[in-house]
């Protein structure tokens, strides 16, 4: 039964974004996001969702269970029946194809003498024990089929010895792409960063091809990334630094600004935020990019963790903050890749706006401030109270009254002008010291 409001669901339903991100996940990726949502859709418009995604796959089994849940019987179609029989026998077909492949690549002599040139491998193994580039390539389309029929431990071995030993640039992208899947289905979360840092390899470097294949395989690697990022410690903090930066902010902006829901969160919920956000100037600058990129994209995209960052940072409505605030979690509860971090993000959030509130305020009302983060007054002001603990502002709390008082240090008019002056005047002094060399070399 689902703990979520009426509201919550209609929250949920408006901003989910399955739509949108189905085109950018393999079948078997999608599985756990569809699993999430039937707190948010009919239970049976999800079995069915489902089966109807798998019924190309060689998950038989698989089929059968969300057949009986669909019909309450086991008289399964006959398509299922004699996939079945199909499976079975070209699964042993491919095991006998590949069997001699792999009882080479396990001798120990033969671990020994292969080397770092593929091409010296494939010379090595023809010469020495009669396996081929097709034999080789049996290994891919094994592991093709293993994955295919949920076998996703036996895929991952199958290829990676593949992507030891071919030379097919575009086979062994396409193996990398298939153990990075196998490495996420198995919840292997190191080894499915490096398959991470091996496919931007690939796909950032300079000879990849096309713009457009590029942008598209950027995109792939944004979906596909949230998997680790969003499971791994630490992985907050990656998510941002790829995020962020140039080429993949760009194709976020291109073809996918939903993604901004995820960077939002992730720059929130980071373990960077939570460290006394007022002096933290690699959190500053992060959320300078963040509330710039979410400002130049709400015409594209816009959701209530998104409208969140322009309410307080834009804006500075702090009753809209909060309004988008509680929005949100409806979102961080029912989005897969968010659920982990919802209670984070909603106390990382709260402590945001405590900070914007004090900074644009000199006296503060209690009452007013426990309102705007959707706190009773007596938790307002242990929360205000602990905020001038740990950011030592300069700020006194009077009971009787029920405020707050502020005292914010501002460096004077003519203070900041002498400050950039001098910056000024060291820039000027450079560009004068390298003329002066130029027409001395001159």
């Amino acid at each position: 039964m689902s703990d979520l409001s009426a509201e919550e669901v209609a929250i949920a339903r408006q901003f989910d974004l399955t739509q949108k991100v189905i085109p950018f996940f393999d079948r078997h990726l999608l599985y756990p996001i569809l699993e999430s949502l039937r707190d948010v859709y009919d239970d049976r418009a999800i079995t069915k969702l489902t089966y109807d995604l798998f019924k190309d796959t060689n998950m038989t089994g698989f089929l059968k269970e969300q057949w009986k849940l669909l019909e309450g019987n086991e008289n399964y179609s006959k398509e299922i029946l004699d996939k079945d029989t199909q499976i079975e026998k070209t699964l042993a077909q491919l095991s006998q194809e590949a069997q001699k492949t792999l009882d080479v690549l396990n001798k120990q002599e033969v671990q020994e003498d292969l080397k770092q040139d593929k091409l010296l491998n494939q010379e090595y193994l023809a010469k020495n024990h009669n396996i081929t580039e097709e034999d080789i390539d049996k290994l891919y389309e094994f592991g093709q089929f293993q994955y295919n029929r949920g076998d996703y431990v036996m895929a991952s071995d199958l290829l990676a010895n593949f992507r030891a030993l071919s030379t097919s640039n575009e086979k062994v992208l396409n193996a990398t792409w298939g153990k990075f899947a196998c490495e996420i289905l198995r919840t292997e979360w190191d080894a499915a960063l490096k398959e991470l840092a091996k496919l931007r390899e690939i796909v950032d470097s300079r000879s990849f091809g096309e713009p457009l294949t590029q942008l598209h395989s950027r995109t792939w690697v944004i979906h596909w990334s949230l998997f680790p990022f969003f499971n791994i410690e630490n992985g907050l903090e990656s998510l941002v630094d790829l995020y962020f930066s140039s080429s993949y902010l760009s194709t976020i902006q291109a073809a996918c600004p939903w993604i901004l829901r995820y960077l939002v969160a992730a720059v929130v919920a980071s373990e960077s935020s939570t460290k006394n956000n007022l002096s933290n100037p690699a959190f500053q600058k992060r959320l300078k990019e963040l509330i710039g990129v979410v400002g130049q994209e709400q015409y594209e995209y816009n959701d209530p963790l998104t409208s969140f960052i322009k309410a307080l940072y834009i804006d500075f409505d702090f009753v809209q903050a909060n309004a988008k605030l509680q929005d949100a979690s409806a979102i961080l509860k029912t989005d897969f890749f968010l659920q982990n971090i919802a209670d984070v993000f909603v106390q990382n959030a709260r402590h945001l706006i405590s900070e914007v509130y004090c900074r644009v305020h000199q006296k503060i009302d209690l009452n007013d401030f426990s309102k705007s983060l959707n706190l009773t007054r007596e938790e307002g002001e242990k929360w205000i109270a602990n905020l001038i603990k740990e950011t030592k502002m300069d700020a006194k709390i009077d009971e009787s009254e029920g405020t707050v008082i502020l005292n914010h240090t501002h460096n004077s008019v003519y203070q900041q002008v002498i400050e950039k002056t001098k910056g000024l005047s060291f820039k000027a002094n450079q560009i004068l010291a390298t003329a002066l060399k130029q027409d001395n070399v001159q």
